[in-house]
């Protein structure tokens, strides 16, 4: 018997997992589920398997309903609906999957992510069900890389995420995922591991350069709020070799956009007055953002038109000691560009690479390759696990190259 999987949430992500678990032999119904009617058939009716039902997530019992029967949950909504799908998971009675840590769990974040693992994921394991939180690219694939990278090293003593995303069209486009997630994350302070310690750096601080041989320039990363350092600084022990410095530093046309932006207050959530009217600059900021491409003919559009640029890098650097020497091992993923991920699957590079990287993750759910129940975050994979999540990404022309030096 197949497996029945609720996609809750079909923007970019969540329609990529939907249509690459249409092709999985093990998925026998995929209900797409979302509060915006268009969205969920236009998602349908190019599936096999899938079926539409409206859900409005900020109503558990409207979750509840659409995932009976169901063997998973993949919450692919924003943050904030993410405590109604995992208490809707487990009174469902289901494996859960997100493609970053909920809000609303606690009063900040951080302890919420503390608080997924303590309480949370004893009651997965009390139902003999497995949540995995952060699965897209980043989370996701890149802890997955991060745990590849570290496994080379005999200590650990400092860990950097680097992402930049290079991708320019000649149209106005400066995101090619959630313009809410995004320009959210890049509203607050950042978050960094430093010294054993959980800090808040400000945002877009503390740029650090580097020049890639497949690159054509050096290009600039800066502080970022995003989850990595927090779990893994968290897991550093047990998972990171003891790691006492972990960053996430993100740069490209995102961060271009954004970052005089933040400077003006622009990314302010506060209400201010401006010519008798109150405003929240975030707001106002939002609605002139184009949302991220989905459809395919939006996407040919885009292409036809032209693009400016077409790069980007993902990158982990572990620092430590191999053998009483101090080294650095590298790990480089390699994915399609825009261009080429059109080609393959009719989607964008970003929906490519997270919405594929998560199906990764969820194809792992359909053919019962997790080897524990309970909650854990995509940094806690094991080694075999990692090995086979990558083993199924060089099929998608999703792949690794290491580095390693002695210093």
């Amino acid at each position: 018997m197949g497996k029945k999987i609720v996609i809750l949430g079909v923007g970019a992500q969540g329609s990529t997992v939907a249509q690459r678990m249409d092709e999985e032999a093990g998925v026998s119904e995929i209900v797409c589920a979302d509060y915006d009617d268009k969205a969920v058939s236009e998602l349908v009716k190019i599936l096999k398997k899938g079926r539409g039902e409206k859900v409005n997530a900020t109503d558990k019992a409207s979750i509840v309903k659409a995932a009976q029967g169901a063997d998973l949950i993949v919450n692919a909504l924003p943050l904030e609906f993410g405590k109604n799908v995992l208490d809707a998971a487990l009174e469902a009675g289901t494996g859960y999957q997100d493609f970053a840590a909920a809000e609303g769990i606690a009063e900040t974040w951080e302890d919420g992510i503390r608080a997924m693992y303590r309480d949370y994921g004893p009651r997965f394991e009390k139902i003999g069900k497995t949540a995995v939180i952060g699965t897209g690219s980043a989370p996701g694939l890149i802890c997955a890389a991060t745990r590849h990278a570290v496994r080379r090293l005999d200590t650990c003593e400092t860990i950097y995420n680097l992402v930049y995303e290079g991708l320019v069209a000649k149209r106005f486009l400066p995101f090619w995922w959630s313009p809410v997630t995004a320009l959210s994350d890049m509203s607050e302070a950042a978050y960094a591991f430093e010294d054993g310690q959980i800090t808040r750096p400000d945002s877009f601080s503390r740029p650090v350069y580097r020049k890639y041989d497949y690159m054509d320039e050096e290009v600039r990363f800066v502080e970022h709020a995003h989850d990595e350092p927090v779990m893994m600084g968290l897991n550093a022990d047990k998972y990171f070799k003891g790691a006492k410095n972990i960053y996430f530093k993100y740069g490209g046309s995102g961060i271009e956009f954004a970052e005089p932006l933040y400077r003006a207050g622009m990314l302010s959530k506060e209400p201010e007055q401006l010519d008798g009217q109150t405003i929240i600059p975030f707001n106002f900021v939002l609605k002139h953002v184009p949302p991220a491409p989905k459809y395919r003919d939006e996407i040919r559009q885009i292409l036809e038109e032209g693009l400016i640029a077409d790069t980007g890098c993902m990158v982990v650097e572990a620092y430590g000691e191999k053998d009483g020497k101090k080294v650095r091992a590298e790990t480089h993923v390699f994915a399609p560009g825009l261009e080429e991920s059109f080609k393959r699957a009719g989607i964008t590079a970003e929906m490519y690479l997270t919405g594929q990287g998560g199906a990764l993750f969820t194809k792992m759910f359909v053919e019962g390759k997790y080897e524990r129940t309970g909650l854990i975050s995509s940094d806690m994979l094991s080694y075999d696990e990692v090995d086979y999540y990558f083993s199924c990404a060089a099929k998608l022309g999703i792949t690794l190259e290491d580095r390693f030096e002695t210093l």
